[in-house]
């Protein structure tokens, strides 16, 4: 859902994907390299002029991407998770401080990241998708794919690792992705049925059962297997919509709040 943002204008074109996949890049402190981070830092190096995002006059943490009294970079979850995450982005998204694909990326290890492009598969995407260790799922609404595309449970092969690809953008530009990746209509679509209403508060959704990425992912680890990454990962996202929220409105810090009492048992 969108903030509302400006957006970096490329420098001469938007054919090629841009990736971030799943080994660390040199250059930056180990802590600071998953995929997303280092997706963001190439969309920066890129831009021809600077990101505005909400709020940007006041500095931010380049981790956890709040306000240093708010920071939460020792929050950050600790626990092993069987499934990967595949996660094409909207080309605004990796810059957006409200983004949740980030924090996919904290708490699942084998979290890859691309730029999105209806025209071309980044060659690093497509070893992703084609590597036999992987079930690659679509989350989508099935809704919006052919009948005999749609599941509802996951139902790994023998030897294999679930593997959820996410399309991280606002719910117009994600069903846009959608239509306009062939390349990814060889896979099944997994629609998922939430039972709860989205409890993300940082962007605005017209309706109550979009969930966020994160929110996303937290379901697929679910189904996956991964109960306890599922539940690290929703408990991180409450944990920084509290933050965050309490640095836009200059909120006390309660280290005892429900959100960090949550989040302890994962750390």
């Amino acid at each position: 859902m969108g903030n509302g943002s400006s957006v970096p204008l490329p420098i001469d074109d938007r054919a090629g994907v841009h990736c971030a996949p799943f080994p660390h890049s040199p250059g930056f402190p180990p802590s600071m390299t998953h995929a997303v981070f280092r997706l963001r830092a190439e969309c920066l190096a890129r831009a021809t002029r600077p990101f505005v995002a909400r709020g940007s006059r006041a500095p931010r943490c380049p981790r956890c991407r709040v306000i240093p009294a708010y920071c939460f970079c020792d929050q950050r979850p600790q626990v092993p998770a069987n499934a990967g995450m595949c996660l094409f982005m909207y080309y605004s998204e990796p810059l957006k401080p409200s983004n949740t694909g980030w924090l996919i990326a904290d708490v699942v290890a084998d979290t890859a990241a691309f730029e999105w492009s209806r025209i071309a598969l980044d060659p690093a995407a497509e070893a992703l998708l084609n590597d036999p260790q992987w079930q690659p799922y679509v989350v989508f609404p099935g809704e919006y794919a052919e009948p005999e595309r749609v599941v509802e449970e996951v139902a790994v092969e023998p030897g294999k690792r679930p593997l959820f690809i996410l399309l991280d953008a606002t719910w117009t530009e994600a069903r846009k992705m959608f239509r306009k990746s062939p390349y990814l209509d060889r896979f099944p679509v997994l629609s998922l049925r939430p039972e709860q209403i989205s409890r993300y508060r940082l962007r605005r959704s017209k309706r109550d059962e979009h969930l966020c990425t994160a929110e996303v992912a937290a379901l697929c680890l679910e189904l996956g297997g991964d109960s306890q990454a599922a539940g690290a990962l929703d408990a991180y996202l409450d944990l920084f919509t509290e933050r965050y929220l309490g640095a836009k409105h200059a909120l006390p810090l309660d280290l005892e709040s429900p959100a960090h009492q949550a989040l302890r048992p994962y750390l």
